[in-house]
């Protein structure tokens, strides 16, 4: 009985597997495919992948980066939006700045007055002064001379009538006297002439100075609002309100760089496409009157012909896939810019990677 039961179960099993080789063996059809790949339209197309990117006659997009560093206090676009030339885009604290422009204006304010005082000089109040200075002068001198007078004539009469002392300290008051109104007159005549030139000329120099530095001061405290550099579309925004940026950028926490602040792109109608052409296959690239592309969008069976622009002449390293100089790579490529307006029906985006097929007219 045992034995039928095993000899039952590896005839099951052997009915199992032929059936499962069988199952396994039979070809199911292939479905069919999502999209179909980009088909090469020229007989001798070079294929290269494109960027799209923005159309502007250099460049590639807009990288905006501050000319000072700080706290971004406030953000005033969001990503998408189109700004005029220079529209306001965001804030960076300019507490610090403010203050020193503010302190550097009244610096000025006060060169201004003191200058002012100097070319308002002599001022009628100490002209007054100096003239009555003169004139108490003149009235010492006359009393001394007078007093002087009597005791000469005295002496003269009566050499005893008067002490050779006194007559003496008589004459030295005259002498006190005269030389006393002879200090004040030039002091009055010094007065009545004003203000030194050379005193004028070096307080407008420290005017002009504190004015400069009082200008370059506010044109560094514009510098804390950053502006739209032309007219365009905000790609993107690279930092948060809080954020501390510098000339350098802002720090990216995921790719640990330095990233622009904003990212803009032209509010044209066109969109461009960068074509990077292998080195092995520049010198089958037509000339540039002579060369058409025809462009493939990922993922779509969309085809959309593009109108040559230029070539940057200058062959340099594959990096756009991280954008980044220190990427090791062997492949050369050119440059090849195209553009193509931008498709009602369809949405690109700057940055987007496509096929391009390069071929001639």
């Amino acid at each position: 009985m045992r034995h039928k039961v095993l000899f039952v179960l590896a005839a099951l099993g052997i009915v199992a597997g032929l059936g499962s080789a069988y199952l396994y063996g039979v070809q199911k059809p292939l479905p069919p495919p999502v999209f179909n790949p980009a088909p090469n339209p020229y007989p001798k197309g070079i294929y290269a992948t494109g960027i799209v990117e923005s159309s502007q006659a250099n460049g590639q997009n807009i990288n905006i980066y501050p000319e000072v560093s700080g706290t971004i206090t406030r953000i005033l676009v969001t990503e998408g939006a189109t700004v005029r030339q220079g529209a306001p885009l965001l804030l960076i604290d300019d507490s610090i700045q403010r203050a020193t422009v503010a302190q550097q204006e009244s610096q000025a304010h006060a060169a201004l007055a003191l200058l002012e005082e100097l070319r308002a000089q002599p001022r009628k109040e100490t002209l007054d002064v100096a003239r009555a200075q003169v004139e108490m002068a003149e009235a010492s001198l006359h009393s001394a001379q007078d007093q002087l007078d009597k005791l000469q004539r005295s002496y003269d009469l009566n050499p005893k009538s008067v002490s050779k002392d006194t007559l003496d300290n008589a004459i030295n008051a005259v002498k006190v006297a005269k030389a006393n109104l002879e200090v004040v007159r030039r002091q009055y005549e010094l007065t009545k002439a004003g203000a030194w030139v050379y005193d004028i000329q070096n307080q407008e120099r420290q005017y002009a100075a504190l004015t400069k530095a009082h200008l370059a001061s506010s044109a560094l405290l514009a510098k804390y609002t950053v502006r739209a550099p032309q007219d365009g579309v905000i790609l993107s925004i690279n930092a948060a309100m809080g954020s501390y940026i510098s000339p350098q950028g802002t720090y990216d926490t995921y790719t640990q760089g330095q990233d622009p602040i904003l990212v803009m792109g032209s509010a044209e109608r066109y969109l461009a496409v960068r074509c990077y052409i292998d080195e092995i296959l520049i010198h089958r690239m037509p000339r540039g009157a002579q060369m058409q592309a025809q462009m493939f969008i990922r993922g779509t069976s969309i085809q959309i012909p593009l109108e040559y622009v230029r070539v940057q002449p200058y062959v340099s390293p594959k990096i756009q896939l991280s954008n980044e100089r220190t990427e090791r790579v062997d492949v050369r490529v050119l440059p090849v810019i195209f553009r193509f307006e931008r498709p009602k029906d369809v949405d690109l985006y700057p940055g987007q990677l496509v096929d391009v097929y390069v071929g001639e007219k």
